[in-house]
């Protein structure tokens, strides 16, 4: 599995050097084989990937188009619902919960001929920056497997980076797709806000959620993010903008792009992860592109504007899990209230409970102003900021975290620490611009590091063009 890219499987489906069904059987196998080293996966979806697979194969023999992802095994971050197959959030408040439909990214992945082999383990309801609050235990990064491999869809990057299956999707709110991509030393894509559904994302902070794809190639993300893009009637917020065909432009051609590097970031970068996106951003002016300093003033105000917002979006979003309906129930309950409260109080973790306080409390009558209002103007200020570099920029290039992966345990009772780790890529999240990690190099101690690649709201192909060249050069 690990030499497998779209490319590659097309090309064996077409020369029939393998089946469709072999090849999720035999993914299927490998990863239920790995995943006790590194806990990527929650379960596998065998009889739904066989079924899926046979169909590849029924429209291969019948000489269709069986699709852009004819047979390629593709797990799913378990925050994405699946019809019939159990999404727990990684949370023992729907540790049983069976989704009755799919979201709309995994419909349109299976009918462009993907295998969803399986769903993978996550920070519980996405909340998270290392992967070890799933209350199914931790993930582990199968580059060094004492380090953490990321959060919140440390499972999905894990996945890729082990080979256990060619594609994985993800949720990012506030980097929770570029971190873990690298660290694990994967590509991974974070989408402008409203150009893939939501629809059928469990909600964590509705204004800031996105889905999307790990890929060991930008290629292949390309391809992935083609498939699921576009408006969805069943999400408002999905964007009605034409989808371009991200792969067919991968040419190569930067010279002359003009590339701007905040000095907000780069002052706190320090050892090797500074090094190497140095060394990165240099790769870019060899490559012929101008390189800039450029000015993001309101980035020092980031990490406090996101973590009020979304903790406020998790508080109301979650008040739905109350015991009552499909969720946990605790059992020793006399009045409702009691019920309520200890089936909350039973079923999520410290990092959920800990959001949920955080949120309720800048909600509450006389903070409401004093916190959420204005860490919504500072957010107005932010994408202000990124609108006004556009104008005399093409990209933005940043590191992607302080640091490389983490060893386990080594931040997870320090929540400040934690929640520092993604300060290089709230900012694009707050914005709802694209932004992507692609690898750029690895530390003294074999560690994956991720250079961050800002672009303009939809604007994914300029993005993409940029680091398929950055990759091959």
């Amino acid at each position: 599995m690990t030499l497998h890219s779209i490319d590659s499987i097309r090309e064996g489906l077409r020369k029939r050097s393998f089946s469709a069904a072999e090849l999720a059987r035999q993914a299927i196998e490998f990863a239920e084989a790995e995943n006790p080293k590194t806990n990527a996966y929650l379960r596998f979806c065998t009889d739904r990937a066989l079924a899926a697979a046979e169909r590849v194969d029924r429209k291969l023999a019948a000489g269709e188009d069986a699709g852009p992802l004819a047979g390629v095994p593709i797990a799913v971050k378990d925050v994405i619902l699946t019809k019939g197959v159990i999404t727990t959030c990684a949370s023992k408040m729907l540790e049983n919960y069976v989704p009755p439909y799919d979201a709309t990214a995994v419909e349109r992945i299976e009918a462009a001929g993907g295998v969803i082999v399986g769903k993978t383990n996550c920070d519980e309801f996405a909340m998270g920056s290392s992967n070890e609050n799933s209350a199914f235990g931790i993930v582990r990064n199968p580059v060094a497997l004492d380090r953490v491999p990321g959060g919140s869809s440390g499972g999905s990057a894990a996945a890729v980076a082990q080979g256990t299956a060619v594609l994985s999707l993800g949720s990012d709110t506030g980097g929770s797709i570029r971190q873990p991509a690298s660290f694990c030393g994967v590509v991974g894509v974070t989408p402008t806000y409203g150009r893939v559904s939501r629809y059928g994302l469990v909600a964590f902070a509705s204004s800031l959620d996105h889905i999307g794809p790990f890929a060991r190639t930008v290629k292949d993300a390309a391809t992935l993010l083609e498939v699921m893009a576009g408006r969805d009637p069943l999400d408002s917020t999905s964007a009605d903008a034409p989808v371009p065909n991200y792969a067919a432009h991968l040419d190569g051609r930067v010279k002359g792009l003009r590339l701007g590097v905040p000095t907000q970031y780069m002052k706190h970068a320090t050892g090797e992860t500074a090094e190497l996106a140095t060394r990165a951003i240099e790769r870019f002016r060899r490559m012929g592109c101008e390189i800039r300093d450029i000015s993001l003033p309101n980035t020092e105000h980031a990490v406090a504007t996101y973590y009020i917002i979304c903790t406020a979006e998790a508080s109301s979003n979650l008040a739905r899990f109350d015991g009552v309906r499909y969720t946990y129930r605790s059992p020793s309950s006399d009045t409702l209230s009691d019920m309520y409260r200890n089936s909350r109080g039973e079923a999520f973790g410290p990092e959920v409970k800990r959001r949920i306080m955080l949120g309720t409390y800048v909600l509450s009558h006389g903070y409401y102003d004093a916190y959420y209002l204005k860490a919504q103007k500072v957010r107005a200020l932010i994408t202000r900021d990124f609108t006004n570099a556009f104008q005399s920029v093409d990209a933005i290039l940043a590191p992607v975290s302080p640091f490389p992966a983490f060893r386990i345990g080594e931040k997870v009772n320090d929540p400040m620490e934690m929640y520092l780790s993604d300060i290089y890529t709230i900012t694009g999240s707050l914005a709802g611009i694209p932004c992507m990690s692609v690898p750029c190099g690895a530390t003294t101690e074999g560690l994956p590091v991720g250079l961050q690649i800002l672009c303009d709201h939809f604007d994914e192909q300029k993005m993409f063009r940029l680091a398929h060249a950055f990759e091959n050069s």
